[in-house]
């Protein structure tokens, strides 16, 4: 059976189950999926709750994982889901409002009550949380409707497709001075734009030995042509300068939606470079029973690293589900009654 209209192509995800999961996987990109595959294989009860909002839905195609190289980011995702299926997982689209710690079992095996937004729920004994993250763009008018295309941040996903072109980097902190290096050895036409972020003399060195155009005014809006493809920035002296593609280090936030409840330790990075998910080995966490993994953790993950961690975590937490199961085996001989769920 089958129920709720997927955000992919009329794609309809899966019923959810009423029996206790052994896993439910929070996020289904690349690091829930991959996750939820090692569980799956291992003949784990696990079910995907997949909201249909991954952060690479812009892009025409993904970059940088070897053979999978080029293939659009949804028809990734698609296989992804098929292959969960395959192996008896559950892939149920719908967006988490509440995951909060339940009641243990009688053997002290812990539990997890996870309700979506459209009030239906379920129960887990170990959540992976794979939501990835959402990226923030300065707040300039026009920049956020070429996000993925004419605006990119990333120059190992984009930066092919974007060589020979002339290219500005938009400055929105220390990190950028190093993105500018990374685009510049994609073009010789590169302009570095610092709105407001003032370089230092060595930086202004280097970037002049490289051949980085500077510019210092700030930018006030990004242009676009007739076509609605972008065409360069304006800054606030009136002035325009001619771009076809604009990088940005973005703000890297972690999804949060949903999980106060879980109260999972957070971290911020360096140079307001983003806020994470704190994590340990194969993804722990300070909470007993729950598991981070992908961009979530890791936010400057590519998919294939995000599809790694996800594994590693799906396989660490079928390992501790082992012991666990051992464990009440041990206690339901020594006392010689049925397992309580």
């Amino acid at each position: 059976m089958t129920e709720t209209t997927s955000p992919y192509a009329g794609e309809t995800g899966d019923t959810l189950p009423d029996d206790i999961a052994d896993v439910v996987v929070i996020g289904g990109g690349a690091a829930g999926l991959n996750g939820a595959l090692m569980l799956a294989r291992s003949r784990r009860s696990v079910v995907v709750i997949d909201a249909g909002t991954p952060r690479n839905a812009p892009a025409e195609a993904m970059h940088g994982f070897i053979v999978l190289d080029g293939t659009p980011p949804q028809e990734i995702l698609r296989r992804g889901r098929e292959q969960v299926r395959q192996y008896g997982g559950s892939i149920v689209f719908g967006e988490v409002a509440a995951a909060d710690p339940a009641d243990p079992s009688a053997d002290g095996d812990p539990r997890f009550a996870v309700t979506l937004a459209d009030g239906r729920s379920i129960t887990a004994r170990r959540l992976l949380v794979a939501t990835g993250l959402r990226d923030v763009l300065p707040e300039i008018p026009g920049l956020a409707e070429h996000w993925g295309h004419g605006v990119v941040h990333c120059p190992y996903c984009h930066g092919w497709e974007v060589r020979d072109r002339p290219i500005g980097v938009l400055a929105t902190g220390p990190a950028s001075v190093h993105h500018a290096l990374l685009f510049r050895q994609l073009t010789e036409d590169l302009t570095y734009f610092t709105h407001g972020t003032l370089p230092d003399g060595d930086t202004r060195t280097r970037f002049e030995a490289r051949g980085i155009r500077i510019v210092d005014t700030p930018v006030r809006e990004v242009v676009t042509d007739d076509g609605g493809a972008l065409a360069g920035v304006r800054l606030t002296d009136g002035s325009v300068v001619t771009r076809s593609v604009l990088a940005v280090a973005t703000r890297m936030q972690a999804r949060t939606g949903g999980l106060d409840g879980l109260k999972l330790p957070m971290e911020d990075l360096p140079d307001t470079m983003g806020r994470r998910f704190a994590s340990g080995t194969a993804g722990t966490t300070d909470v007993p029973g729950v598991w981070v993994a992908g961009n979530a953790t890791d936010l400057s993950a590519q998919v294939g690293a995000s599809a790694a961690a996800g594994a590693l975590a799906g396989s660490h937490i079928n390992a501790v589900l082992a012991v666990a199961d051992t464990e009440a085996a041990i206690a339901t001989a020594v006392r010689g009654a049925t397992p309580v769920p």
